[in-house]
């Protein structure tokens, strides 16, 4: 699948600037503009860039014309060409005319944090469903900026005679992308319909599904591959992974539930990409269980935390139960791990200590499995008797008189769905 926001891939000859304007308004959001830029460095390596240097400017607010300025402009533009630059990388979302503005000022090629976000998107889309979320993405953030990307794109002719049969190049442009955006959203329609099919399927079985989620490289799939055995892909290096994964995880109890490794989350996360694939991470929504994963030798993971928390609020999905995992418990300085909760919903791990898989096996269980209760239904209720046995772990059957007694052990998040239907055949015991 091509890359449609840049012809040229990205390579080892790439040698790019990376700039970042710092505002109060982005201080006042909560990010903390030194780390973002840390992480714009690790995104255009993970990219394939070669980072000459960095370069900040501090204002009130951005300029329209130029984001960063005219003066700092002429200031990046001696650095590119001291350094033998070929791009420059900004730390936050250009518009198309702010990067028509600084490519003809620059003559480098612009290239914004969302933009290398997708591209490496890109590159880690293995599956069919990837590339298409990641196309889909890709065109949703190309459209508006359709004039400011390429010169190619933004040359309307040069008047009568140059303009073609009533379209110019551009609107014809804005016609093929916008046809491909709608052609592939049907697509991805096809595959919630499939999704919603197989989950379906899932809760009648009676499968539970546990949805590892977290910040990128914060250790998920390493996670995944420790505790199931699962031949997945594990790189120290940002999305290492795209696709989602699961695999079924054996707990204490022997009970088997099915365990997925969802794409990681990054800061200022493009909106385009949470849509195209929300019909992947919708997996979230409907698990009965999230493991909130996180790297405790970060000295960001309270910001990354935060960011996983929005997206997941993005989702819908802020209120499922979750279990904080602290990962890496090897690399945190020990006067810090010292003070990470351990205990109730936060556990202290590492994911090469088999004692912590054993403690995390056991607290997944303890934190799906609810208390034990004893339900008494009508004997021609064959209904409620399927959902019980849909709800927990049914213990024991006795027949009394016109019902049946069932004791179950209740997994939690199943009982909560159907709380008002089961609850009036609940037993009160002494």
């Amino acid at each position: 699948m091509r890359n449609v926001t840049h012809e040229v891939e990205y390579g080892l000859a790439e040698r790019a600037v990376l700039v970042s304007l710092v505002t109060p308004e982005n201080k006042r959001s909560g990010m903390n503009p030194e780390h973002s830029l840390d992480e714009l460095v690790n995104l255009a390596e993970t990219a394939g860039v070669e980072v000459l240097a960095t370069l900040t400017q501090n204002k009130e607010s951005k300029d329209t014309r130029w984001f960063i300025g005219k003066g700092k402009v002429e200031e990046l533009r001696a650095i590119a060409e001291e350094m033998g630059a070929t791009t420059a990388i900004f730390d936050q979302e250009l518009s198309g005319a702010q990067v028509r503005n600084l490519e003809e000022s620059l003559d480098l090629k612009i290239i914004d944090r969302t933009q290398l976000i997708l591209d490496i998107f890109a590159q880690r889309a293995k599956t069919r469903e990837g590339i298409i979320q990641v196309e889909l993405a890709q065109l949703s953030y190309l459209l508006p900026r359709l004039s400011g990307h390429g010169k190619n794109l933004s040359r309307l002719g040069g008047g009568i005679g140059t303009r073609g049969p009533g379209e110019s190049k551009l609107e014809t442009d804005r016609r093929h992308i916008r046809d491909r955006i709608s052609d592939l959203k049907g697509v991805l329609e096809e595959v919630v319909r499939h999704r919603k099919l197989h989950r379906e399927r899932r809760k009648k079985a009676g499968a539970v599904q546990v949805a590892l989620v977290g910040y990128t490289n914060a250790g998920k799939s390493t996670l995944l591959r420790e505790m199931t055995d699962a031949d997945v892909y594990v790189e120290n290096q940002l999305f290492a992974t795209l696709d989602p994964t699961s695999r079924l995880l054996e707990l204490p109890s022997g009970k088997e539930i099915i365990l997925t490794d969802t794409v990681g989350f990054i800061q200022n996360l493009p909106h385009d990409l949470v849509a195209a694939f929300r019909a992947t991470l919708e997996e979230v929504c409907e698990a009965d269980l999230v493991l909130h994963v996180v790297d405790s030798s970060s000295p960001t993971r309270a910001d990354q935390m935060r960011v996983v928390d929005e997206v997941l609020g993005q989702l819908g999905a802020s209120g499922k139960p979750t279990l904080t995992i602290y990962n890496k418990k090897d690399m945190c300085p020990p006067q810090e791990r010292m003070l990470l909760p351990d205990g109730g919903e936060s556990m202290v791990i590492s994911a090469y200590e088999l004692l912590d898989l054993d403690r995390l096996r056991q607290s997944i269980q303890d934190h799906l499995t609810g208390d034990t209760r004893t339900f008494g239904v009508p004997a021609d209720r064959g209904d409620l008797v399927a959902l019980i046995y849909r709800t927990g772990e049914v213990r024991s059957q006795e027949v009394d008189g016109e019902q049946l007694l069932l004791t179950v052990e209740l997994n939690r998040a199943d009982y909560e769905k159907h709380l008002k239907t089961l609850e009036p055949y609940m037993m009160v015991t002494e």
